[in-house]
């Protein structure tokens, strides 16, 4: 048993009822896929699929490929080190209805908090912000109704989610400086502005 036990707010258990009384088979079902774009496993294995194509590719490009593992890496470990400081019962461990009405059992029941899922996109749309304005708005849209199919699922609390999406934006911000630091500039290029910006 974890030190912290969290409690559902009101919200939380207002939105759970009415996903739960409202679902149905088809939603639950196209959720449940649509949830694997989230999933860390997924994630990870793109992420190191894409590592290695910059490295063999598209050399310029490194320090971006090296900063996108680095997120997910750090995204697929932090939730576990969390869940096991933190108990909160899925709600789909506590509906009945939802589960007539379609709702599968997701994880282990006391892992609501944080949502993995939600951290792992919360870090994308972070880093979508190193994309040209369009992409990034796209990838921030996908990221965000990622998040919400563990809503749907009833796999985790909205709070879970939002809490679990901020986390993974400050995960992605707070690493930045370290993966995407510029090289030093040589002596041959200090009079070059671009060092100092």
């Amino acid at each position: 048993m974890a030190p912290v036990t969290i409690k559902p707010t009101r919200f939380d258990i207002a939105i759970a009822d009415a996903i739960a009384a409202h679902t149905d088979d088809d939603i639950e079902d196209a959720a449940d896929a649509l949830t694997w774009g989230a999933d860390e496993h997924v994630l990870l294995a793109l992420a190191a699929a894409g590592w290695l194509y910059v490295q063999l590719r598209k050399p310029q490009q490194r320090p971006i490929a090296n900063h996108v593992l680095a997120v997910s890496l750090v995204t697929a470990v932090l939730p576990h080190i969390l869940k096991s400081a933190f108990d909160q019962t899925r709600p789909d461990r506590l509906t009945i209805v939802g589960h007539r009405h379609g709702v599968p059992v997701s994880g282990r029941a006391r892992d609501a908090f944080p949502s993995g899922h939600a951290v792992h996109m919360g870090a994308l749309a972070s880093a979508a912000g190193l994309l040209p304005p369009m992409r990034s708005r796209a990838v921030r849209l996908i990221a965000v109704a990622l998040s919400l199919t563990r809503i749907a699922l009833l796999a985790h609390w909205a709070s879970d989610v939002v809490a679990g999406f901020a986390l993974g934006a400050m995960v992605e911000r707070l690493l930045r400086p370290w993966t995407l630091a510029r090289p030093r500039c040589g002596a041959r290029r200090v009079h070059d502005k671009r060092c100092f910006e």
